[in-house]
């Protein structure tokens, strides 16, 4: 299961996750990824990654393309962050 929550502030908008990054909730974020992207205002993106648990190749690779098309910033106790 994964849990995905966005918050915007003043400085960003943090898109939160919780859980594991595969199998069919790959799917899930990037769809909400793709809606999301869109509609982002014109400040700094973040990634907190300090609840998730797993993430499978596939959401390795989908964690890369957002990194990749936003910049955005990665923060949380995992070793996608180190």
């Amino acid at each position: 299961m994964l849990r995905i929550t966005l918050h915007e502030t003043d400085m960003a908008t943090v898109i939160q996750l919780e859980g594991r990054i595969a199998g069919p909730w790959v799917e899930e974020l990037r769809r909400t990824w793709r809606e999301t992207f869109s509609q982002l205002p014109p400040t700094e993106l973040a990634l907190d990654l300090c609840n998730v648990t797993y993430a499978d190749t596939n959401g390795i690779k989908l964690l890369k393309e957002i990194y990749t098309q936003s910049g955005a910033k990665l923060f949380g106790k995992t070793p996608w962050t180190h």
